[in-house]
């Protein structure tokens, strides 16, 4: 799981006035020039048990689907905002190994009165070409990351990255690929201290997060392209409650996928239609990643949803 290079553009984290400004501006640049635009939205959110939070609730999220698919948009045409978990996985930076000897492995260190790392190219085969798109996306401003960590901080950054991106209507697209926490605890009810363990076995009541995705479609982006993402373990209930999802938000589509196959298949659900995608064999032996596809499709689908409009 790769951290985003230091160097890539950032936007002031918790700050969603801020936020909402150099959103904005960086999506009218984009605009002007003709290009959709996507927000992505990336990795899990913390949830505290703490006021002064030593203890938290996570999700398994390692954000490599949000990653992924920013890197195909781009490659699609369309400037990316990328709203990601810190930490979590970064597009381009994918290529490099998780932290730990592996990373360290594929550097090393050139002989010489001033010593420099190189790195492995049979280690890394395929950190060169993740380089080359990843600073071409920098040069043509295609990429702005935008970090949040706690799920207040999430909430708060989505509605500011929708109210800048509104005044662009349909053009844009909502990507919504960020594991999101269905539970908290709200601040009025959080302990001030850390909880202790010798007060026994631990029981705590947690309240439902407010779902997003209706203020989203009704009243910070209307005219947007919105994509929901849903994961379930089982399959008797998945297409049910993704289309359930559908009726209740009324956005465009859901991303529907098992927990166990999530890598390799997946099932567009619109409110016409039902498009299972998924990598074959060979495909897989290719190194061909399944969010290629899902890309490849919501792009067309983004642009039937455009023409409609006119």
């Amino acid at each position: 799981m790769a951290a985003a290079a230091a160097s890539g553009p950032r936007c002031e984290n918790g700050n969603g006035s801020a936020a909402e400004e150099r959103v904005r501006a960086w999506a009218a640049g984009h605009a002007a020039r003709g290009r959709r635009v996507a927000l992505v939205t990336s990795g899990g959110t913390r949830v505290a048990l703490e006021a002064r939070a030593v203890r938290y609730l996570e999700n398994f999220s390692s954000g490599r689907r949000g990653a992924g698919s920013a890197e195909r948009l781009v490659a699609a045409g369309y400037a990316v905002c990328f709203l990601h978990r810190a930490r979590s996985a970064f597009p381009w930076a994918r290529s490099l190994p998780q932290h730990g000897a592996a990373l360290l492995d594929a550097f090393r260190l050139t002989p010489g009165a001033d010593p420099a790392v190189a790195a492995d190219s049979a280690a890394l085969p395929a950190l060169l070409p993740a380089l080359r798109e990843y600073h071409r996306a920098n040069e043509q401003g295609m990429l702005l990351a935008v970090e949040f960590t706690e799920l207040q901080e999430y909430l708060e950054l989505l509605r500011a990255a929708a109210r800048a991106l509104a005044p662009f209507g349909s053009s844009v697209m909502f990507y919504l690929a960020a594991a999101v926490s269905d539970f908290y605890i709200p601040t009025s009810e959080l302990p001030e201290h850390k909880i202790q363990s010798s007060e026994g076995p631990l029981q705590i009541t947690l309240k439902m997060v407010p779902k997003m995705l209706s203020p989203l479609v009704k009243e910070w982006a209307p005219e947007a392209f919105v994509i929901s993402f849903k994961l379930e373990t089982d399959p008797l209930i998945l297409i049910d409650k993704s289309r359930k999802a559908l009726e209740r938000y009324h956005h465009q589509a859901v991303v529907a996928n098992m927990l166990e196959s999530r890598r390799t298949a997946v099932i567009i659900v619109t409110k016409e239609s039902q498009t299972p995608l998924s990598l074959s064999e060979e495909e897989i032996a290719q190194g061909m990643e399944i969010e290629e596809k899902i890309v490849s499709y919501l792009q067309g689908q983004h642009t039937l949803f455009i023409e409609k409009k006119f």
